[in-house]
């Protein structure tokens, strides 16, 4: 008997790498005065919540076709997240040092969620 390893949504490099961005970017923003937070702050949070919000939804979803499509509405996330990581920096929220490590892990994630997808399409019967 063969034994299965079952995928922890905690083994997903995609999401690892979302989770702690997210919460790197809200110790950030928690340090920001009132203004930028209730402007550009909540939305950016909200942004970089979702895109591991969203991989983790899709992992606890049923069908390969439901999965994927929470896995699809992460780059959507992703994409706002970059867009507020510009609008941060240039509005000087943001140093140079933590915009760059923000945008170096953002993009790492376009290829991570696409073969989280891969993977998801191959290896799912459902």
């Amino acid at each position: 008997m063969v034994d299965k390893k079952y995928l922890k949504l905690n083994d997903i490099e995609s999401y690892k790498i979302a989770f702690k961005l997210s919460n790197y970017v809200w110790d950030i923003i928690v340090k920001w005065d009132y203004f930028a937070k209730d402007t550009v702050g909540k939305q950016f949070v909200r942004a970089i919540d979702s895109i591991s919000a969203n991989i983790a939804e899709g992992f606890g979803r049923y069908s390969k076709k439901d999965k994927i499509k929470f896995f699809r509405y992460s780059f959507g996330s992703l994409y706002e997240s970059l867009d507020w990581n510009e609008k941060s920096h240039l509005r000087k929220l943001l140093n140079e040092e933590d915009y760059s490590y923000i945008f170096s892990e953002l993009i790492k994630l376009p290829k991570s969620i696409n073969s989280l997808i891969l993977y998801t399409n191959k290896k799912l019967q459902i």
